[in-house]
């Protein structure tokens, strides 16, 4: 299931930073020739590459800050795969508006469906198994809660938003408490209702202690696969109820391989590092959709 947009109280302080990064004390082009009165326009996107659509809502409200009564179409759902030059939006508004939002907006989209994009590939090289996909927090700062929303478009899970949401006991956690044991026995003190404990092991010996001490969830971290294997096959075992995540050098030649060991979860951050922009770009024309 899609996670639903940010919340407009979130949403709109993050579009209009940005939108007054670009613009700062005024966009100079189009102020010059629209000194007075801006005329209304019309346009349109095009996706100059087969894709996955992520973000339209989200431009839909870079136009809105600027103009309230802008008019605007999507011919393209969100998480929708689309074909080379396929027409994904019309607008129509004052030109102004149209020219000054149109890079805040279109970088957004880009840079949202390029990761949409990389996480299906990812969700699709699995479709066939129980195992689900998942992000990390491997985000541009400023950008994770947009970055994970396109990776969800795409299709994978949401890990972390970030370190509240969750307790992930990791490698330095581990070593700096001196051993899983002590860890997990120091956070069962402390920890708030109802929050559960994930585990990061990189060989059996860990996941055996992560398992006598009651984890809820155990990463098995750069393993091999058949490491992988065996892991999964001791913790099933030992306790069924234990979710078990896969995560490091996950890569679309060798997530089959990590699937069909019976994990519940592969997490990556590929999908969001690894994505590049989908090409999209803003033009002028006739036979526009009609506006009402």
């Amino acid at each position: 299931m899609m996670n639903p947009l940010p919340s407009p109280l979130i949403l709109d302080k993050l579009l209009q930073d940005w939108l007054l990064e670009d613009i700062g004390r005024g966009d100079r082009t189009t102020d010059c020739i629209f000194p007075v009165d801006s005329p209304k326009g019309s346009g349109y996107w095009i996706a100059k590459e087969e894709g996955v659509i992520a973000g339209l809502p989200i431009a839909k409200r870079v136009f809105q800050l600027l103009e309230t009564d802008v008019k605007w179409h999507e011919l393209a759902l969100e998480g929708e795969k689309v074909e080379k030059n396929a027409r994904i939006m019309e607008i129509e508004g004052k030109m102004k508006t149209l020219l000054t939002g149109e890079r805040v907006a279109l970088n957004l989209v880009m840079r949202l469906s390029g990761i949409a994009t990389m996480a299906r590939k990812y969700v699709e090289a699995i479709e066939d198994y129980p195992t689900q996909l998942v992000d990390t927090r491997k985000t541009t700062p400023g950008l994770r809660i947009l970055e994970k929303y396109a990776s969800a478009v795409g299709g994978a899970m949401n890990h972390r938003m970030g370190l509240d949401d969750g307790i992930m006991i990791k490698d330095n956690h581990i070593q700096a408490s001196g051993g899983i044991k002590k860890a997990m026995q120091r956070i069962r003190k402390t920890m708030p209702y109802p929050l559960s404990i994930e585990v990061e092991t990189s060989n059996l010996e860990e996941v055996t202690e992560a398992v006598n001490h009651q984890a809820d969830i155990i990463m098995l971290d750069n393993m091999a696969v058949e490491d992988m294997r065996k892991a999964v096959t001791f913790i099933r075992q030992e306790n069924p109820l234990i979710k078990i995540e896969a995560s490091g050098n996950v890569t679309l030649n060798n997530i089959r391989l990590i699937a069909e060991t019976g994990v519940d979860y592969i997490s990556t951050s590929a999908t969001i590092t690894r994505s590049n922009w989908l090409d999209i770009s803003m033009k002028f024309g006739e036979n526009f959709y009609q506006f009402n």
